[in-house]
């Protein structure tokens, strides 16, 4: 191959990679690795003849932890050039993941399930809107940060409005969240199953506080209300589970135990940090909601785990973070589908709610073939034979060289006996018993001296000893010319010719590598701002 053939595969290499990693790879949940839990499931079969099943559910897609890198992520001045390319790469990667990989799924509802910013309370008021703002354009949402066509749903995280600590000291944090994002403790209705939303950041501490108050008094109005129709759970926060509980298959990461941080306001201990939901307040929601699924985030990783309660067993499945920038290289999304159909008493829940996992790209992965691809690039121009010998030609000159190193490798110690054999002769002894035994002995001088001899003739001509010596000291060094070089070139020779070769492979390389670069670099720009701008 030559060298503008190498340039013109690296090219063709680095184009297919590029549109892999930064816009086929986001085609692949929708296209090949996911669909609504409603259409595969085992009972779908008989429903599905008539038509009308699909349109007995409603689609919601769950989204977890966006949370959104700001001055608080990496401790990064504002506004400096690292936290902008930060936030550049991390909002570009959610928003690719949202419109290519969500929304051709075309779902009814979406649901948010916490931690939208990363240092949401500490924020300014102008922070929190630039951190909107950019939530708003990852996600297409309007103004009112709402769809025009998708119902969306919020519900509060850690990350949003801090713990009960926090409370005490930026009371205004609350109302900021609600201005935005809308009240903390509700609940709506999705086909015929009612969702609750619980703001888990006020369940735990002091019941005389007005935000843990407030909460479980939502709690206990609902239960009132009566279970029509199946529940689910909303929660930030985890509810509890035992230290080292068993997540599934779909966790990639080690699982968190319960961690608890308080600090001390005047009398009160209020909560400055916890990983689960108190075992008390766990099992009053299980038992107040009674929901047949909870769903939570807050972990950024995979957990899907059974609760006991009064009323039976509870799946709770914890999502996964959407972002690549949040500590799980596998990021992830839920397809919901919920019963549309009327369930009377919500006897059965596993009908009317059923859940799908969806995977994201592998973003860090795909930026670390990236850094391969780029290095494997190098290597081969810089060492890439010169010869103009066709690409399959060398490979057959190779593959030829190596067969007959494989060949003398097997056949070495078979060589040596021979050669051994070469120099002794066997002869027949009978014992005074009459047996038979061959005994080895060395050939005589005179039949070794005959061979060289003959070695040395040609005719009447007699080769001298040194001439001979010359002779096959010019043999050696001509197998060792070709066997330097598989493919027969010559090497280079040492002191000013070796700088020039160095300096002439150096200059080929440059010149590669910009002609690489200037097919691909606008590539890359072209898909990198392709699903930034506004459509």
């Amino acid at each position: 191959m030559k060298q503008h053939e190498l340039t013109v595969l690296l090219c063709l290499i680095w184009a297919l990679t590029l549109l892999y990693g930064e816009m086929f790879a986001f085609w692949v949940p929708p296209f090949f690795t996911c669909s609504w839990p409603h259409l595969t499931h085992s009972s779908s079969s008989s429903k599905a003849e008539n038509g009308s099943y699909q349109a007995d559910y409603v689609k919601v897609a769950v989204i977890a932890d966006p949370q959104l890198m700001d001055r608080t992520s990496l401790r990064l001045p504002a506004k400096s050039l690292a936290l902008e390319i930060a936030e550049f790469y991390t909002d570009l990667n959610m928003r690719r993941s949202f419109s290519a990989s969500i929304l051709p799924f075309k779902p009814d509802v979406i649901l948010f399930l916490g931690d939208y910013f990363d240092g949401g309370p500490y924020l300014s008021d102008e922070e929190w809107q630039e951190s909107f703002s950019r939530f708003k354009r990852i996600f297409g949402l309007n103004a009112q940060g709402k769809y025009t066509d998708i119902q969306v749903y919020y519900v509060p995280g850690n990350h949003d409005i801090g713990y009960g600590s926090l409370h005490s000291l930026k009371p205004e944090v609350i109302q900021r969240y609600e201005e935005t994002f809308g009240i903390r403790n509700y609940n709506f209705v999705v086909g015929k199953v009612n969702f609750i939303t619980v703001d888990a950041q006020t369940l735990d501490g002091p019941p005389q506080k007005h935000l843990i108050s407030q909460t479980w008094e939502f709690v206990k109005n609902i239960s009132v209300d009566g279970a029509l129709h199946p529940r689910v759970l909303l929660t930030h926060i985890p509810l509890y589970r035992p230290d080292n509980t068993y997540c599934g298959p779909d966790r990639n990461s080690p699982v968190i135990n319960q961690r608890i941080s308080r600090t001390v306001n005047g009398n009160t201990s209020d909560i400055a940090y916890q990983n689960y939901v108190f075992e008390d307040s766990s099992k009053n929601l299980l038992d107040t909601i009674k929901p047949k699924l909870i769903l939570s985030g807050h972990d950024h990783d995979q957990c899907t785990v059974t609760h006991e309660s009064k009323f039976g067993p509870v799946n709770e499945q914890t999502l996964g973070t959407i972002s690549w920038q949040q500590g799980n290289l596998y990021p992830s999304f839920m397809l919901l589908s919920v019963s549309n159909s009327a369930v009377p008493n919500a006897s059965i829940p596993e009908e009317a709610l059923l859940t799908q996992l969806c995977h994201l790209p592998m973003q860090t992965h795909i930026y670390i073939w990236y850094i391969v691809l780029y290095i494997l690039s190098l290597l081969a121009l810089l060492l890439w034979p010169t010869s103009s010998t066709s690409f399959w030609n060398q490979c057959w000159s190779l593959l030829g060289y190596c067969k007959q190193g494989i060949a003398s490798i097997l056949s070495r110690s078979e060589t040596k006996e021979k050669d051994e054999d070469a120099n002794y002769e066997y002869e027949m002894m009978w014992d005074a018993e009459g047996s038979m035994h061959l005994v080895k002995k060395p050939l005589k001088a005179s039949i070794v001296n005959s061979n060289e001899g003959s070695l040395g003739e040609r005719g009447n001509a007699v080769m001298r000893p040194s001439a001979r010596k010359n002779t096959v000291q010019e043999a050696d060094l001509s197998v060792k010319v070709d066997m330097a070089d598989p493919l027969g070139r010559i090497p280079p020779k040492t002191g000013k010719s070796k700088t020039k070769f160095i300096i002439q492979r150096l200059l080929r390389t440059i010149r590669a590598v910009v002609i690489i670069a200037a097919v691909n670099v606008p590539l890359y720009m072209m898909l990198l701002f392709k699903d930034w701008v506004d459509k």
